[in-house]
């Protein structure tokens, strides 16, 4: 819930499904991925998938603790010396939720480093 001004601790729906994997949280996004992977079926150059990119990955972790060091001079040094395009840089939670609800190709999770700090 990135809407309310008060979160109620005791509504289940405050609280993302973790028996499903991000990209399985929507039901049209997951029929869209179904869809995709029975499409890749009788492709002989690709083979079929669900999701093209890992849930969590040292990119993912980059990607959320851009600002903070060392992930800044990691993600600096690796798009080659520059940062990424602003539009595509973190901004928010509440962004970030909504895109992996409704982006087939997002599936980036919230990683433990989100919540700690490096040292």
């Amino acid at each position: 819930d990135y809407e309310s001004d008060v979160l109620d601790l005791n509504d289940p729906k405050t609280f993302r499904d973790l028996s499903k994997p991000v990209g399985a949280l929507n039901t049209k996004r997951l029929n869209q991925v179904k869809e995709r992977y029975d499409a890749l079926k009788d492709d002989p150059e690709i083979p079929p998938f669900h999701y093209g990119s890992h849930y969590s990955s040292a990119g993912v972790v980059m990607f959320y603790l851009l600002r903070l060091e060392p992930f800044t001079t990691l993600a600096y040094n690796l798009q080659g010396g520059k940062f990424d395009h602003a539009d595509r840089l973190f901004t928010s939670v509440e962004s970030m939720w909504k895109s992996v609800l409704t982006d087939i190709s997002d599936v980036k999770e919230l990683t433990p480093e989100f919540f700690t700090m490096p040292e």
